[in-house]
């Protein structure tokens, strides 16, 4: 369903390839370090993955950078799930990811791709991201919340 590309840049592999993402490390790192995902479930994350357009970053055979677009690749993309691993920060694979993605022929035209950042407005920018022009127009249905155990769900989780 999804366009399958591949680069090598600065020693490293940039691919849309499904088969070639390593999920547990995915998960590892959006589960346990990311701040917009903690404690998401498996499944969910398995889930989001088969549903996006995928962006894995290789070194050695091994995922080091992830990004994920949910797109339909028409005329919309959320971009979302972006990590590069710690010891390979400073290296400019961000970069190199945003030059990637916008180099591919599928998204070009799209009319609109939005995104949410806490501390990585710098990057976006230079790639024509800005803030909301009008914020005003847009609404959220937003549970920060839903991957926490709740109550009910602890005791089933010790069944």
């Amino acid at each position: 369903m999804y366009p399958l590309k591949e680069k090598h840049i600065d020693g490293y592999l940039f691919s849309t390839d499904p088969a070639k993402l390593d999920v547990e490390t995915i998960y590892q790192f959006i589960s346990e370090r990311s701040y917009w995902a903690k404690g998401i479930p498996m499944d969910v994350l398995k889930r989001s993955i088969e549903n996006s357009l995928c962006f894995g970053i290789y070194k050695d055979d091994r995922q080091v950078g992830f990004a994920r677009l949910i797109t339909d690749l028409a005329t919309f993309a959320y971009l979302g799930d972006v990590f590069i691993d710690e010891a390979h920060r400073g290296k400019g694979l961000s970069k190199r990811l945003m030059e990637f993605m916008q180099a591919m022929d599928e998204l070009k035209s799209l009319r609109r791709m939005i995104l949410v950042t806490r501390d990585a407005h710098a990057l976006y920018s230079q790639f024509g991201f800005k803030p909301l022009a009008t914020p005003d127009k847009y609404m959220e249905l937003h549970r920060p919340d839903v991957y926490k155990p709740t109550v009910s769900t602890v005791g089933q989780l010790k069944k």
